[in-house]
């Protein structure tokens, strides 16, 4: 359980912090880390990952290698950088829908996905995209 969710739940409950509960809690916030890789059909393109707070991206060499008959993806022209970033990158967000639709709302609900955070609804919800066809597969 979430830091916040068991703040909601001591508040709507009355129950008194617990500071083993607390602790418990603290732990899980930042700590979350994840990789996933970017495939056109059954060719590696990329890896994202987040961790320690910061995702980063960056062509797989195979990629590297065949860059030349393939285009660059939007916002990445360079092969052989790594890309960091606080926020995540308009090409991957894009993979989230939008969280008030009705059916969204259920599923967050339902697997207790919190809407702020994006690592969880890309790995629930980014694997396709209407808007390009790149897959994006959750490593860990």
């Amino acid at each position: 359980m979430t830091y916040w969710n068991k703040i909601k739940k001591w508040i709507t409950k009355g129950d008194d912090i617990h500071l083993k509960d607390y602790s418990e809690a603290k732990l899980n916030w930042g700590g979350e880390s994840a990789k996933f890789y970017l495939h056109l059909d059954d060719f590696k393109v990329g890896e994202l990952t987040f961790k320690n707070d910061k995702w980063s991206f960056q062509y797989s060499e195979e990629f590297k290698t065949t860059s030349n008959n393939l285009n660059l993806i939007i916002g990445f022209p360079d092969v052989n950088k790594v890309y960091l970033s606080q926020e995540l990158w308009p090409f991957f967000k894009i993979r989230i829908p939008g969280l008030k639709q009705p059916m969204v709302r259920e599923i967050l609900i339902k697997e207790n996905i919190e809407d702020n955070n994006q690592v969880k609804l890309l790995k629930r919800f980014g694997k396709r995209s209407i808007s390009n066809p790149y897959e994006l597969d959750v490593v860990s």
